[in-house]
């Protein structure tokens, strides 16, 4: 990409991640383009859906999840390993309100900008818990899809106000149902 494109699409990506944290996945293609003092077309050039937008906006979230999924797996006990990610995976799911319905509609559909992420991150998180169903800890009966369920659902969820306030008590519920034999410092351990 030319220096002046790269410029561009820096600034966009700026620009778009400021309007997107006030006005969540909702946010208008149109307001960022005039926030950001170029043309829709111009916004569009570069971001051809809201889905490539967010793919964009989300990349180096996702591959920081991905790796830390990857040093969890060589570092920590399995139940550990999967509870941490749990938990920093809900804190990604909350980045930016809506995001958890663009996952979910890019998990069912291949044509997605986000389908990739959204597959990587569920192959991630497939891996620990498989890791933990092996050694034991976590319950055999749930696959990769049913963790990333989880994990955006209680993200979307704490996030509305009547239960924000109870996000570590819904977290430790739901981790400890995953686990098969949940310690108390499991949890405690991972925040």
């Amino acid at each position: 990409m030319r220096a002046d494109a790269q410029k561009n699409y820096s600034h966009l990506l700026e620009v778009a991640r400021e309007v997107v944290a006030e006005h969540g996945a909702d946010a208008s293609m149109r307001d960022i383009a005039r926030r950001a003092e170029v043309g829709l077309a111009t916004l569009f050039r570069h971001f051809p859906t809201r889905e490539a937008l967010f793919e964009a906006l989300l990349r180096i979230n996702v591959d920081e999840l991905i790796q830390q999924a990857a040093e969890l797996e060589k570092s920590n006990q399995p139940d550990e390993a999967l509870v941490t990610w749990f938990r920093e995976g809900m804190g990604f799911v909350r980045s930016y309100n809506g995001i958890c319905a663009l996952f979910a509609t890019a998990h069912a559909d291949p044509d997605s900008a986000l389908h990739a992420s959204s597959n990587a991150l569920r192959s991630a998180g497939a891996r620990l818990l498989h890791r933990a169903q092996a050694e034991g800890t976590a319950r055999a009966d749930m696959d990769g899809v049913d963790l990333f369920a989880l994990m955006s659902a209680l993200g979307w969820l704490v996030d509305q106000p009547g239960f924000a306030s109870r996000g570590d008590h819904l977290f430790h519920l739901i981790t400890n149902a995953i686990l098969t034999n949940p310690s108390s410092d499991v949890g405690k351990k991972a925040k």
